[in-house]
């Protein structure tokens, strides 16, 4: 078996010393685009063969793991509020703030990025830098199940609260996202700031404002809304890239001064 052979057995761990340490990412953007490196996924997935089961005891509190905590945070330039857990093998940038809430294995998150309360970050998500990822939010990994991309949001991006990601869907730059938006690879992305919608699956475009909407759909037993969302405007080039959600929900009329 390959998790008896030493030699492998130190590649696989020499990997997820590179990720930890920022070296190399799952996902990275080269030449105008997105380009997954499948050999970074596998290699973590069989690193959860290479380690043992062991108990983490933080104070009161225990754990029995097969993948350690991060630590030396202090170091590293990164804000952790308690009980913020990250484990290793995932690269958090310096300036990022973690409020009470999960990070996993694989994962990367850039510079002055804000994951708040109840926030998790699933195996392999590439978050970028100056995100503010609001509470509550859920952002899926790809290891269980296995998926062909990670969610992968671009730098400046709101997420406003309880909004889920996942399946490898792509939030663009500078986009916001209000409240309780839900994105799979197969949830309809509606552009309505024409006359006709645009209709478009997995991406977010850059800049675009988005809130959740639905759409009726015909069944053997009746017609029944299904959730999409709403691309509903675009963040314009003079808003401050740190404005609040409100603030760029207000500009298309959507709640009230």
């Amino acid at each position: 078996m390959w998790n008896s052979d030493r030699k492998i057995q130190n590649v696989v761990i020499e990997v997820i010393d590179h990720i930890e340490q920022g070296n190399i990412r799952v996902s990275e953007f080269l030449n105008g685009k997105w380009i997954v490196n499948e050999w970074i996924k596998k290699a973590i997935i069989m690193y959860f063969s290479v380690r043992k089961m062991n108990v983490l005891e933080l104070g009161p509190l225990e754990f029995h793991d097969k993948i350690p905590i991060k630590n030396k945070f202090k170091e590293k330039g990164i804000r952790v509020v308690p009980h913020a857990v990250a484990r290793y093998g995932s690269y958090i940038s310096p300036g990022v703030i973690l409020m009470p809430s999960y990070v996993n294995i694989g994962s990367y998150i850039g510079e002055n990025t804000m994951i708040d309360t109840w926030a998790t970050v699933g195996s392999c998500a590439q978050i970028g830098s100056r995100v503010h990822i609001s509470g509550g939010v859920g952002i899926g990994g790809v290891l269980e199940p296995i998926q062909s991309s990670p969610v992968i949001i671009e730098d400046d991006v709101f997420v406003g609260s309880r909004c889920i990601l996942v399946e490898g869907v792509l939030i663009e730059k500078e986009a916001v996202l209000g409240a309780n938006v839900v994105l799979t690879s197969s949830t309809k992305i509606l552009d309505v700031t024409n006359e006709d919608p645009v209709e478009m699956k997995g991406v977010i475009p850059k800049s675009s404002v988005v809130i959740p909407g639905s759409y009726p759909k015909k069944f053997p037993s009746g017609i029944y809304p299904i959730p999409c969302a709403l691309i509903i405007g675009k963040r314009k080039e003079s808003t401050n890239k740190k404005t609040s959600l409100n603030e760029a929900l207000r500009m298309h009329n959507l709640v009230k001064n």
